[in-house]
């Protein structure tokens, strides 16, 4: 019943301001930014740190601005996805645009499974409106995996905006279980995989040099995929204005199994990096990617 009531509060709190345009939320957005960047100045040595270690020929000057950019791009972020909860799709087909979205198409026909890689690039909750661009896409169940939050109420309030555009969030405990119970029973699947953070613990990793420094790359997503025999797809984000955004669907592989072990995590990396490199403030450095030291193999 608590969870229950405070799950409708927080809609009752939250709701009102879905209603409002984005550019009355994108004012919002600019206080939110004062507040978080120079109040409260949430995690701002973490972000400095991050932006000094993977960029280090970047002059002072330039990582300010980077993290100006980045803690806007927060902001935005935020309202954006409170706007999920009332938009329209023509708004969303307007404003996030998929190109190459004719590669899933091509392993949906085929009967083929999808693995997509993708990363917390703003602004990643917006992606799941894939459906609305994907012609054939009725004939396949879309999904992504998740790390249910601690807090219910606001667990299921985010997987109200998640599934907006009809796709299914999968905790990610139970994931191979039920994209196996989909393959049995003759279903295809898309599903994201978010696979750029902090590896948790007990997780199956592989170390690679990633943005100048030794990382623990999430390799179960691999894994599950070359069980399967999934195709896997990169999708590039970019922020194009404010408010809009274009994916690039990129392959990586028709099968996962066809490829040596460990080549699609290797591939997922240095695509990820290659995004984030050509605009760093569109990255989430706020996460604490780092904090565990990592080693890599010999040659």
């Amino acid at each position: 019943m608590k969870e229950r009531l405070t799950y409708y509060a927080l809609l009752a709190l939250i709701y009102p301001l879905a209603l409002l345009p984005l550019r009355a939320l994108y004012v919002l957005a600019d206080i939110l930014f004062v507040l978080i960047y120079h109040v409260v100045r949430y995690r701002r040595k973490l972000v400095d740190r991050n932006l000094t270690a993977s960029f280090p020929d970047m002059t002072g000057a330039d990582r300010r601005a980077t993290a100006r950019r980045f803690y806007r791009n927060f902001a935005d972020y935020v309202v954006e996805t409170i706007k999920l909860l009332y938009i329209s799709d023509r708004e969303v087909e307007r404003r996030f645009v998929f190109e190459g979205v004719d590669v899933i198409e091509r392993h949906i026909a085929a009967g083929r499974s999808v693995v997509v890689y993708f990363s917390h690039c703003f602004n990643w909750e917006w992606a799941p409106s894939v459906t609305l661009h994907v012609a054939n896409g009725a004939d396949c169940s879309f999904g992504q995996i998740y790390r249910p939050l601690r807090n219910r109420a606001f667990d299921r309030l985010m997987l109200r905006v998640r599934g907006r555009f009809g796709s299914v969030s999968i905790p990610k405990a139970t994931a191979l279980r039920e994209l196996i119970m989909k393959r049995r029973q003759g279903v295809c699947t898309v599903t994201g995989f978010m696979s750029d953070q902090k590896p948790s613990h007990g997780d199956p990793t592989v170390p690679l040099m990633f943005l100048n420094r030794p990382t623990a790359f999430i390799s179960g997503t691999e894994t599950l995929a070359r069980k399967l025999g999934m195709a896997v797809v990169y999708w590039d984000l970019a922020h194009t204005a404010r408010g809009h955004y274009r994916i690039v669907v990129r392959p990586i592989a028709d099968n996962a199994a066809d490829l040596p072990e460990h080549e699609v995590t290797r591939t997922y990396a240095r695509m990820l990096q290659t995004t984030i490199t050509r605009d760093p403030a569109d990255w989430l450095w706020t996460h604490n990617r780092w904090k565990n030291p990592v080693t890599l193999p010999l040659e």
